[in-house]
């Protein structure tokens, strides 16, 4: 047992605890190491993730292999153009006394996967709202309370735009983070292959439970911060609003509209949950630069000239570091 009365002791355990949960993910998936630490990073901030890769990536599988370490429940949803909202928080049926009984959708599960997401139209997607902020569902005016701890970790694919419905800007603004799978290396691809076609069975041990994972996130929260790293946190972010006192002539250039206050937000509570992973009892700034990409690349919306000249939102952000 974890005691999460001594927030040292605790702090200490975790690091401990995401060293081994990522020996315990790497016996299914090799390489990305960038994506599962921001994987991490988002469930112990308590936030939802959404991950934007090619198909054949291991999307996934990665995050089945996540609810399996941290021992939750999980559903997949396949989003697709006729997906209904009751497809995903439930609906209500007769039973056999004639009564309406309350059916619960998949949504009901510490890990949700929604796979593709952008696949469905937006009032199908806005059935995701309330669950990712409020952390419960209405249906005929009665709230059910979701099991926690909950997150929604979404994927997206990046090519295939026939079909597809772009995210409202209030949903992608749920997203803690914005996480972009690559391609692995030659080695890892190799070794990937190896695996895959050879008979082997590898068994996956439970790192975390939900106690713990609810303890943890309570940690983050209490975890102290100095008024500097408050201060570059909300100036990075001012640096993102074109036309603002704060933006660059790069901005100003290449931008339509910045991040909101939100995203101030799920700065500092990374760039705390990467300092406690990485053994720091108090995040600096180079915390806060450690999750800046992922909290802020769909947080801001690129100009005309942007897109057209080919100027990514990273190469945006980097340009305000």
């Amino acid at each position: 047992m974890i005691d999460f009365t001594n927030d040292k002791i605790a702090a200490d355990s975790l690091v401990l605890k995401v060293e081994e949960l990522k020996k315990e993910i790497s016996k299914i998936i090799i390489g990305q190491d960038e994506v599962v630490n921001g994987l991490v990073t988002s469930i112990l901030s308590n936030g939802h993730a959404l991950l934007i890769g090619v198909p054949g990536l291991a999307k996934t599988l990665l995050i089945k292999t996540i609810s399996e370490v941290l021992d939750l429940s999980f559903n997949r949803v396949q989003f697709t153009p006729d997906l209904m909202p009751s497809d995903i928080i439930g609906s209500e049926i007769l039973d056999e006394a004639k009564k309406f009984k309350f059916n619960k959708g998949p949504v009901f599960a510490n890990i949700v996967l929604a796979d593709e997401i952008n696949r469905t139209p937006p009032k199908t997607q806005a059935a995701l709202l309330e669950a990712m902020q409020e952390k419960n569902v209405t249906l005929s005016g009665t709230k059910y309370a979701l099991d926690l701890p909950f997150f929604v970790l979404a994927t997206q694919n990046p090519i295939e735009q026939e079909g597809t419905y772009p995210l409202p800007e209030a949903q992608l603004d749920r997203f803690m983070f914005n996480m972009i799978l690559d391609y692995p290396s030659r080695e890892e691809e190799i070794n990937i292959v190896k695996a895959t076609t050879s008979e082997q069975s590898v068994v996956i041990n439970p790192v975390m439970n939900q106690d713990e994972i609810l303890g943890f996130q309570e940690l983050v929260k209490r975890v102290p911060v100095s008024d500097h790293v408050y201060e570059y946190a909300v100036t990075l972010v001012g640096k993102t609003r074109a036309k603002r006192e704060l933006a660059t002539p790069f901005v100003n250039e290449y931008l339509e509209y910045g991040a909101g206050p939100r995203a101030s937000q799920y700065l500092i509570i990374g760039a705390k949950t990467n300092a406690l992973i990485n053994g720091k009892y108090s995040p600096d700034i180079e915390d806060v630069q450690a999750v800046a990409k992922m909290v802020l690349r769909h947080r801001i919306v690129r100009n005309y000239k942007a897109e057209s000249q080919g100027i990514s939102a990273d190469q945006i952000i980097e340009s305000i570091f």
